[in-house]
């Protein structure tokens, strides 16, 4: 839009009225209605035209500027705490989830076959690179969660404790594989 010296102008993105006082180039000085000197882009102007056939309807500066308008950032999903340190794999060692019947096995049977089953997990965790694994062995006697201590001791890049209270209590002991050791 082009503008001549005292054209009446308003400005675009502010509530700024006033008198064109000076062109020069690409900036438009104006003498605003509350007696300040300010610099505008001609893009940044509208004439305000005093004939009433030819205003300017606050429909078509509305679209003028939702045209400049930038569009807002969509939101992200938001990764909740909880959800982050979720650990990724469960492995359940109760034996009668291990095995289909129990029927003539001794106490060292199921142990052995809670540890080979605990000791391929934990390998195939380590090799697909899996961080956090949770092994759930129950309260019992305490038994099977000393060997798991021991077995888990004998590897260098992992780390155990026990896991979270509220979802397992006492009965469940999760690791932490480092991946760069």
């Amino acid at each position: 839009m082009t503008f001549k010296v005292d054209d009446r102008v308003e400005a675009m993105d502010d509530t700024i009225t006033g008198v064109v006082k000076e062109l020069k180039g690409e900036k438009v000085t104006v003498l605003s209605d509350d007696g300040f000197l300010l610099i505008y882009h001609p893009s940044e102007l509208i004439k305000i035209i005093k004939d009433r056939n030819l205003t300017v309807s606050n429909f078509e500066v509305a679209k003028i500027k939702s045209e400049k308008a930038i569009p807002k950032k969509r939101n992200s999903q938001i990764v909740r705490p909880k959800e982050r340190s979720a650990p990724k794999m469960e492995v359940d060692l109760h034996i009668h989830n291990l095995v289909p019947t129990q029927r003539g096995m001794s106490n060292y049977d199921m142990l052995n076959i809670q540890l080979d089953t605990a000791k391929r997990q934990l390998e195939f965790a380590v090799r697909k690179k899996i961080q956090k694994v949770v092994f759930i062995h129950g309260v019992g006697q305490g038994v099977l969660k000393e060997e798991l201590h021991y077995l888990f001791g004998r590897y260098d890049n992992v780390k155990y404790y026990d896991a979270d209270y509220q979802k397992y209590g006492l009965g469940a002991t999760e690791i932490y594989i480092f991946q760069n050791a």
